[in-house]
């Protein structure tokens, strides 16, 4: 994708600087006629105006116009895509060649909600003169933080006044935030409980299969390696959350928030048993469905032969 992108603005410059297409073709007829016997030649992508982009790199003026393409020669998205792909120290070199679009501040704008979708200091009124440039440069600093120590990472976004001293701030940062190391953050929010609360809450469980929405819980929230109090606590707190987002669902099918807890326990256990290379005899569908059924009586059959199929099929709901 890179180098197609560099062609594209190459052929622009080049036909800025007097390399017109009509020019350029009537060069280049005798070259394309003996190249069209060639069978990759006719796969070779063209630009709107049919000038071939091979043969165009081939003209150049002299050697002094090898080298980078402005990205200001790019449209502006095309721009945004390839500098969305840097970190914070790329960044900074590339702005060395590309300094106008670097001071773009719409553009650091949206390198900061796309990698950080929220943060408190979105919501506020910005003084005159604030940098997005610089948030971005502290956001990723925090992070680093964070992913060494989570304690000193909340309290570093804090003190940049980025995020509010508040549980809730906290948990939509963390929801919305993909930079994070998943072990530190499992060892923050079971030191922060209320965090975790919070964090829950964010979730929209509404109209999702129960193996599906666990998967998108873990995928969050990460399991812990061992069973424990704290894989408790978070199946408990999505064992509620879950039938809040299903009312008329738990009534459909006499659900509660006990009865799927003992269903995600028996998801987990049979995700180990199916997907687990140390275990040689896997648990059959009807001694799952029998097992189950006799934790919680009220569970059709059908209802959890289906549970066993996603296992099956999908895989792994805490992996």
């Amino acid at each position: 994708m890179g180098q197609g992108l560099w062609r594209v603005a190459r052929n622009q410059q080049l036909q800025q600087e007097g390399y017109s297409e009509q020019g350029y073709l009537s060069r280049e007829q005798g070259r394309r006629m003996a190249a069209s016997s060639i069978p990759n030649t006719s796969h070779r992508k063209q630009v709107q105006g049919g000038i071939d982009i091979y043969h165009l790199l081939k003209a150049r003026k002299s050697k002094e116009q090898e080298g980078f393409i402005n990205l200001e020669m790019l449209p502006p998205e095309l721009s945004f895509t390839i500098l969305s792909y840097l970190n914070a120290t790329d960044l900074c070199l590339a702005s060395c060649v590309w300094q106008d679009l670097a001071n773009d501040e719409l553009l650091w704008q949206g390198l900061c909600k796309s990698t950080w979708g929220h943060c408190s200091i979105y919501n506020k009124n910005l003084p005159l003169g604030f940098s997005f440039r610089k948030l971005y440069m502290q956001l990723d600093e925090g992070s680093l933080t964070f992913n060494a120590n989570p304690d000193e990472g909340v309290n570093y976004f804090m003190s940049k006044g980025i995020l509010d001293d508040s549980p809730k701030e906290i948990a939509k940062f963390i929801f919305c935030t993909r930079t994070l190391n998943w072990k530190k953050l499992r060892i923050y929010l079971d030191e922060r409980r209320d965090v975790l609360d919070d964090l829950v809450t964010l979730h929209n469980f509404r109209n999702q299969f129960l193996p599906n929405a666990l998967r998108e819980f873990f995928r969050h929230i990460h399991a812990p390696e061992e069973r424990g109090e704290y894989l408790e606590t978070l199946i408990t707190k999505f064992s509620h959350r879950f039938c809040a987002c299903n009312p008329d669902l738990m009534r459909e099918l006499g659900l509660s928030p006990d009865a799927v807890y003992v269903l995600c326990y028996s998801l987990i256990l049979l995700s180990i048993d199916l997907t687990s290379p140390h275990v040689k005899n896997k648990m059959s569908k009807r001694e799952f469905i029998r097992n189950t059924r006799r934790a919680a009586q009220n569970i059709s059959e059908d209802f959890v032969g289906h549970l066993y199929d996603n296992i099956y099929l999908i895989g792994h709901v805490a992996a």
